[in-house]
C-alpha cells in the first residue's frame, strides 16, 4: 500500500518560523491546479497501477487557500489514474481563518475524512509572535465547526518552546485540546530554520530562545499530560486517542511507499534494490512551465542502498512508540544491531534512555525521547564496517 501526498503551495502571509515552500503573492490557482493535474497523470503511466493507494494527504502551505471545484478536480484525477480502491484516509490540511462550515461540508462531500488544523495556539500573543493569520478566538471556534461537518477524525497542531511564553500558556493549550476532545495532536518544539525571519530575529539578538532544559521540561510534561488524559504517545510528536493515528504518517514511519506531487514535494518508492527517492523543484514558476513541457520538475534524484535504508529505518522506529523491530532489521536489511551494537545498546539502556529490550523491540525511555536524535547517532550502523 501506498501513500500519495499533494503540496499546495499558497500562503496568505509568511508565519515566522515556517521553512515549507510556499508563495503569498499568487491570486489565481488555476494554472497550478492544472499543472497537478499533469503531473498526477504523468506518474500515473509508471505507477498508477503499481501498488493500491491507501492514504492521501493534502500538506503546504495552505490547502484550504483552494476551492472546493479545484480540491474536487485533483481528487478526480487521481481515483480516475490510480487504485484508490483501498483509500482509507484522505487528509487536508486547514487554516482555521480559511473555512467556514459550508466550506468544511463541502470538504465531507468530496470524500475528505480527516482535517488537520493549523492551530499553533489558543493565544492571541503566541500568534501575533507567529505571524499567524486568526486570532484565539477563531482558533477556538474551528473545533466544534469541525465537529457540525461531520469530522470526528481530525487532529490539531500546537508549538511550544516559544519565547518568553510562560509555562502557563502551554499547559493551557493542552488542557483545551483535552477539554474539546480533539482526536489527534502533533506537538512541534519552534526550530529556527535558516531562511525564515525567525532566523534573523535570533541571530540580531532580538529573540532569545527557551533553554535547552525548560524546553525538555516542557516536553516531558506534555507526554504525561496527555497520558493522563488518554492519549497515546505513539510518535515523538504525536498524540492519539485510540484508534486515531495518523495514517497517512506511517507510511514514512514504516518505510513504505509514496508519491510527492506539487513543488518542494518528496517521494520515495522502494521495490528491490536501490531505493529511489527524488523531490520536485522549490519553485512554483519552474514547476508549471517543467510540467507543461511534459518534463517530470525534479529538482534532485538518488538512490539509497541497504545501508543507508537501514540507518532511516533506525531513525524512523525510535521516533515511534512500537519501537525499532531488530528481527524486521536483521531480515530486511541485513543488519543485526544486537551484534553489531551490543555495547552501545546496553550502555542505552544503563543510562536509562531505552527501556530493556523484550520481543526484539528496542523503544525510548521518556528521557531517551528528550535526546532521541543522540540515541538514534549511536545506533547508527557504520556503511564502512558493513
Amino acid at each position: 500500500m501506498a501513500g500519495i501526498y499533494l503540496h499546495i503551495p499558497f500562503c496568505t502571509q509568511r508565519c515566522s518560523y515556517c521553512d515549507f515552500y510556499f508563495v503569498t503573492t499568487q491570486k489565481s490557482h488555476t494554472s497550478f491546479v492544472e499543472a497537478l493535474r499533469m503531473e498526477l497523470e504523468h506518474y500515473a503511466l509508471e505507477y498508477g497501477r503499481r501498488e493500491p493507494i491507501e492514504t492521501i494527504y493534502f500538506g503546504g502551505g495552505t490547502p484550504s487557500l483552494l476551492h472546493l471545484d479545484e480540491l474536487a478536480r485533483i481528487l478526480d484525477t487521481i481515483h480516475t489514474h490510480y487504485d484508490t480502491a483501498s483509500v482509507s484516509e484522505v487528509t487536508v490540511e486547514i487554516n482555521p481563518e480559511d473555512v467556514d462550515l459550508d466550506y468544511l461540508r463541502g470538504l465531507r462531500d468530496l470524500g475528505v475524512d480527516r482535517l488537520s488544523i493549523g492551530i499553533q495556539s489558543f493565544f492571541d500573543a503566541d500568534l501575533a509572535f507567529m505571524n499567524r493569520c486568526h486570532d484565539a478566538a477563531r482558533a477556538e471556534a474551528v473545533i466544534p465547526l469541525a465537529r457540525r461537518a461531520g469530522f470526528d477524525n481530525f487532529s490539531v497542531d500546537l508549538i511550544f518552546g516559544l519565547p518568553d511564553q510562560p509555562p502557563e500558556y502551554w499547559a493551557a493549550n493542552l488542557e483545551k485540546v483535552v477539554r474539546y476532545e480533539v482526536p489527534h495532536l502533533s506537538t512541534y518544539l519552534l526550530t529556527v530554520e535558516e531562511r525564515t525571519p525567525l532566523f534573523k530575529q535570533v541571530e540580531r539578538g532580538l529573540v532569545k530562545l527557551p533553554e535547552d532544559e525548560d524546553v525538555a521540561d516542557l516536553y516531558r510534561f506534555t507526554i504525561r499530560y496527555l497520558q493522563e488524559h488518554g492519549y497515546e504517545h505513539y510518535e515523538i510528536s504525536s498524540f492519539a486517542r485510540p484508534g486515531r493515528r495518523a495514517r497517512h504518517n506511517q507510511l514514512y514511519w514504516t518505510h513504505q511507499n509514496y508519491l510527492g506531487f506539487g513543488p518542494s514535494a518528496h517521494s520515495f518508492w522502494w521495490k528491490g534494490l536501490p531505493a529511489t527517492r527524488w523531490a520536485n523543484v522549490r519553485n512554483l514558476r519552474r514547476y508549471e512551465a517543467l510540467v507543461r513541457q511534459r518534463y517530470a520538475p525534479i529538482d534532485f534524484r538518488e538512490q539509497l542502498d541497504l545501508d543507508t535504508l537501514a540507518n532511516e529505518y533506525i531513525m524512523l522506529r525510535l521516533r515511534t512508540a512500537d519501537g525499532l523491530d531488530l528481527d524486521h532489521l536483521e531480515a530486511r536489511y541485513g543488519v543485526e544491531l544486537l551484534v553489531e551494537k551490543v555495547d552501545e545498546l546496553a550502555w542505552l539502556e544503563r543510562q536509562g534512555y531505552i527501556a530493556p529490550i523484550r520481543n526484539s523491540r528496542v523503544r525510548l525511555t521518556e528521557l531517551g525521547k528528550t535526546l532521541c536524535d543522540t540515541v538514534t547517532e549511536y545506533l547508527m550502523i557504520d556503511p564502512i564496517k558493513t
